[in-house]
């Protein structure tokens, strides 16, 4: 298997997930979803829980349950989508604002770390690689649901 590079991809992932995980709960309590939900959200004016689910690649549940735990810490609000009446539009109050505000740079240390021992050069053909497995894969999920 570590040969394999769809389980290496998983695995790195994983790792970098997971620690990425330990720093956020110790300073902040926050899950991994719920900074995913953060940042998506706060890149937004406003964001239904189904195009979080797209722009995440999370699945429902795990949308649904971040979301209700960012209400109830007061970090989103829920509005009324005017644009659909079955759902809600998510947006971040002044305090989920401030949040992001005090996450975003710890974030980019967090980066700093991991890519450390790389070039800038590998970093972008890290990106370049990343980006091109992301759209292989889209496009492989896209002619599964074709047939």
């Amino acid at each position: 298997m570590d040969d394999f590079l769809p389980y290496r991809l998983s695995i790195a992932s994983n790792r970098v997930s997971d620690a990425i995980a330990s720093t956020y709960r110790s300073l902040f309590g926050l899950r991994i979803p719920e900074w995913r939900l953060v940042t998506v959200i706060a890149e937004s004016d406003g964001i239904t829980q189904q195009a979080l689910c797209v722009a995440t690649r999370m699945d429902k549940v795990t949308v649904s349950r971040g979301a209700i735990a960012l209400v109830d810490r007061g970090l989103v609000e829920r509005r009324a989508n005017a644009g659909d009446q079955r759902s809600h539009l998510l947006r971040l109050t002044a305090s989920g604002r401030a949040l992001y505000e005090e996450v975003a740079p710890k974030a980019l240390l967090i980066e700093q770390e991991l890519f450390a021992s790389f070039s800038a050069q590998e970093i972008d053909v890290l990106r370049d690689m990343l980006a091109r497995v992301q759209a292989a894969a889209d496009a492989m999920e896209q002619r599964t649901g074709d047939q």
